[in-house]
């Protein structure tokens, strides 16, 4: 497989980017970790005229642990992530969500900007980002504006980032009080998950207060639960797995492939929910 013929720039400041990115509006793509577009680009489903090796790019690698959030520049490595002591500490679930995405040497290369803006809906970290409400901060020479996670993805491969816009960083809040998870069901360690499912709660005397929840591979895009936010919210934990696992299956509609059917990963889903709620109850006591 031979990638079809392209231009390459690799420009050392963002605002090269942004020049190079408005110049060449939609015949323009970037290239970070290169883990989705160099694949792509060898089976020529992708056919960019110019392709921007973000690499050298300073500034775009950072992570920054504050009180309200962990904020993570665009070129983070998923393996920084799974690594990170700050971030481990503060957010466990942007390290644990990572793990689960494919092998070591794909982690040292995928970057979060990228799988975000790839918008596979049945990858870790966008589930993450709308379980956790993340921020979204993009930079175009026009301007920056900040797009809600929730409101970022669209449909599969495709978000509301615009031709001329990059991803510079990620802000993922820390939600005080509420403890995530993060789980997959996959045939094999490293592939993409058949079903995912990021859950949050909070307690008060077995009572939960609070709670988020999304999943990974059963719609177009990463999905928020509020059905099994419901579910939960108000109501003592040890109670209500069953209904709040219900409560998932009832609200997804899970495409259809070689893989299984729409009821295959809803039965997935409800299993992933009873364990999210027995590791959050149990992590709790």
């Amino acid at each position: 497989m031979k990638p079809p013929q392209f231009d390459y720039e690799a420009p050392r400041s963002l605002d090269q980017v942004l020049d190079l990115l408005a110049e060449a509006q939609d015949g323009a793509t970037i290239l970070a970790g290169g883990q989705s577009l160099i694949p792509l680009l060898n089976m020529r489903f992708a056919r960019p005229e110019l392709v921007i090796d973000i690499n050298r790019v300073e500034g775009l690698d950072t992570i920054a642990v504050s009180q309200a959030a962990v904020s993570l520049g665009s070129t983070v490595r998923l393996g920084m992530l799974v690594n990170d002591a700050g971030v481990r500490s503060v957010l466990p679930v942007l390290s644990r969500a990572s793990s689960f995405v494919a092998h070591p040497q794909i982690r040292a290369r995928t970057t979060v900007g990228g799988t975000l803006s790839h918008a596979d809906p049945s990858a870790a970290l966008p589930a993450v980002a709308v379980a956790l409400g993340a921020m979204i901060h993009l930079r175009s020479r026009l301007g920056s504006r900040t797009v809600a996670a929730e409101d970022f993805f669209e449909s599969v491969f495709t978000t509301s980032k615009e031709p001329d816009e990059i991803i510079v960083s990620v802000d993922f809040p820390l939600h005080t009080g509420l403890a995530f998870t993060y789980d997959e069901i996959s045939r094999r360690q490293g592939d993409f998950p058949f079903a995912g499912l990021c859950l949050g709660v909070s307690l008060e005397n077995g009572v939960v207060l609070e709670a988020r929840a999304a999943a990974a591979g059963v719609s177009d895009v990463p999905q928020r639960l509020v059905g099994v936010e419901g579910a939960l919210i108000g109501r003592p934990i040890a109670e209500v797995a069953e209904d709040a696992a219900n409560a998932a299956a009832a609200e997804v509609n899970p495409p259809e492939d070689i893989h299984g059917s729409s009821d295959f990963r809803r039965g997935l889903l409800r299993s992933l929910v009873r364990g999210a709620i027995a590791t959050l109850t149990e992590e709790q006591k």
